[in-house]
């Protein structure tokens, strides 16, 4: 990652143009060209700097659910578990940690009663106990991470 890489990525952390032409409004804040923009996202995303590039939605504001899970994986099935759970286009982010319950995915769905749902068919595919733990409050901190 070069210079220009950091400055695209400390960006757009902070928002994104609601314009008609909003990759070239942003190649012209960093003085390059909008073509340069975009081959420069696409390779942060292939060489999997980025995770993802896109909107943050509300989805309760949208009349949807956000729920983080936990699940107790045994490190052997570890890979099979991820492939599993990254399966559901409503899994948002997963995570490894270092705890008794070692795997922990968001998930963000279209009804709240979509999260049970999901969390059950994980549940039987995984062979594996789902922890649901909804939200009960929001804090929004304006998380900005400078690389």
């Amino acid at each position: 990652m070069d210079a220009l890489d950091r400055k695209i990525i400390n960006l757009l952390q902070t928002g994104f143009p609601l314009t008609e032409a909003p990759f070239l409004d942003v190649a012209v804040q960093l003085g390059v060209e909008e073509k340069e923009l975009l081959k420069r996202l696409s390779d942060l995303l292939e060489n999997k700097t980025l995770s993802r590039f896109g909107p943050m939605y509300d989805a309760q504001k949208l009349g949807g659910a956000f729920s983080l899970v936990a699940v107790r994986v045994p490190e052997d099935k570890y890979e099979i578990v991820t492939a599993i759970v990254n399966s559901f286009p409503e899994v948002a982010h997963n995570y490894k940690r270092d705890h008794d319950l070692n795997m922990w995915y968001v998930l963000a769905t279209d009804s709240p009663e979509k999260i049970d749902e999901v969390n059950a068919k994980i549940e039987k595919k995984s062979g594996l106990k789902v922890y649901n733990m909804p939200k009960l409050e929001e804090y929004y901190i304006g998380l900005n991470l400078p690389v």
